[in-house]
């Protein structure tokens, strides 16, 4: 499989493209203004404990304080322990202390940022956990042989490194696989030292400042995204693309040939087709190549997706033509989820399939497809309704949240009223008017195609009100009205 990874980077924001086969994946955006701060780390200040909730708030500089539940919170007395009972967050924190925290999820919508105090700092092969004494090896690597290998180089460590105050654990990531003892052992030393520059600031720093800030999007990339598998990284800014090859020669030498700066004059991301695969992922429409389609409908509690086979009809019989359907569907909506990063609760509806062998291949491919994936995901199977639960870890915002805002016409709701519905609305507000007040004529503000509605359709309509009230109703465009707004003035 041929990957890419496109770095287009502006003064005012920073987008990174991942390609495979020639197709858009995935997408980040990250801009000047409104940087990440997933990672980042901060000392706050407890300004609410709300033992109801078992959670407090932490103000740590942001617009909105960042919310931390009392699982999130290392007792004082012992470091994190798996499976351990979470005290009462009223024994835990206080109002007005001091807290090192850092973000686990980003601020999304009305909703502060998540916090814990299980601090952890990632590098290319490892993330250092300070306060947990433990020793842990990706999933994603399933070698038994490879694990233990990988696990004996931390473990073993020198002993100076260790003696040097640093305590804590490592989780051994994924990109670590197949790599030599020096390149894991540089990276222990590396985080054991960042660590040590982090606690100097922890006692130093005034609340409501950030202590530690993560890499910014193109060099997390590097850190984070890159696997062998991938052919070439190309980025289209020059001073940049310095910033990068230091990064890469100092972190991931291997990958410095594969580094590429993009000088041409056609942007980078029209090359390969990525803004109008943006654009697309803005849609609620989905068309598949068959002829079928989804639908892609993102809610504040979860999001749904529905299958349906469109102009596809199949060549044998409405079976096959379903199974055929939901097969090609398996493999987009994992596409979709990545695009356009969605995250939380995802109820998937594919067209009902009577054969039991046909499900189970649907749900297979769709485990299969999903392993691509970097988020976690956690696939529940199917409902007695014939839905498809699944999960998938949300730590950012949305494609959609992140570029788009509330319709403010239609209030979000992704519809607005007919011009039939605002006449009788207005006729409404007339009659309330009229009974209220009394006027020798009425004006009515609204916009073009209602009022075009007013004296065609329902002209009839308005011969008869002015009959009733005995009162002369007049009309006037306001191009500036959205279909719904209307205004009944007096004179």
């Amino acid at each position: 499989m041929s990957e890419e990874i496109l770095i287009n980077i502006t003064p005012m924001e920073t987008r990174v493209a991942v390609v495979e086969n020639g197709v858009l994946q995935e997408v980040y955006i990250e801009r000047t203004r409104r940087r990440g701060i997933v990672g980042n780390i901060y000392k706050g200040k407890v300004v609410r404990v709300l033992p109801g909730m078992q959670a407090a708030f932490v103000d740590i500089g942001l617009e909105r304080a960042a919310f931390i539940h009392a699982a999130d919170v290392t007792p004082p007395s012992r470091g994190h322990q798996a499976g351990s009972d979470v005290e009462s967050i009223s024994a835990l924190l206080r109002e007005g202390q001091s807290l090192i925290v850092q973000v686990t999820k980003e601020p999304i919508g009305s909703k502060g940022a998540r916090l814990t105090t299980h601090l952890s700092i990632p590098s290319r092969y490892l993330v250092y956990m300070p306060h947990t004494p433990h020793t842990g090896v990706s999933q994603r690597i399933d070698d038994e042989e490879e694990r233990e290998r990988l696990r004996s180089i931390v473990e073993n460590r020198p002993e100076p490194e260790k003696g040097k105050g640093v305590e804590g654990g490592f989780i051994i990531r994924t990109a670590a696989e197949g790599y030599g003892e020096e390149e894991v052992q540089a990276d222990v030393h590396f985080l054991e030292r960042l660590w040590r520059s982090v606690e100097r600031r922890c006692k130093e720093a005034k609340e409501r400042t950030v202590i530690y800030e993560d890499l910014p999007l193109f060099m997390r990339t590097m850190r984070d995204f890159v696997r062998p598998e991938i052919e070439k990284i190309r980025i289209d800014s020059r001073e940049n693309f310095t910033k990068l090859k230091e990064f890469v020669q100092e972190f991931v030498p291997s990958l410095e040939p594969r580094v590429e700066y993009y000088p041409g004059e056609r942007p980078i991301f029209d090359l390969y087709g990525v803004e109008d695969e943006i654009q697309k992922a803005l849609g609620r429409k989905v068309q598949l190549k068959s002829g079928g389609y989804l639908v892609v409908d993102q809610t504040e509690a979860m999001t749904t997706i529905d299958v349906n086979t469109g102009a596809f009809v199949g060549h044998r019989n409405l079976e096959e033509t379903i199974f055929k359907t939901n097969l090609e569907a398996a493999t987009a909506i994992v596409r979709q989820l990545r695009l356009r990063n969605l995250g939380g609760i995802i109820i998937i509806d594919f067209i009902d399939m009577e054969d039991a062998e046909h499900q189970r291949q649907v749900l297979r491919l769709l485990e299969k497809n999903l392993e691509r994936d970097h988020a976690k995901t956690k696939l529940t199977g199917v409902t007695e309704l014939g839905l498809v639960q699944m999960t998938r870890k949300r730590t950012r915002e949305s494609l959609e949240q992140v570029m788009c805002e509330p319709c403010p016409t239609c209030e979000a709701r992704g519809t607005i009223k007919t011009p039939e519905t605002v006449c009788y609305e207005i006729f409404r507000e007339i009659l309330r008017e009229e009974r209220a007040y009394g006027s020798k004529t009425y004006l009515v503000l609204a916009s073009q195609p209602v009022v075009d509605r007013l004296l065609d359709e329902e002209s009839a309509s308005v011969a008869d009100l002015e009959l009733f009230i005995n009162k002369t109703i007049k009309f006037q465009v306001e191009t500036m009205y959205s279909q719904e707004q209307f205004d009944v003035v007096l004179l």
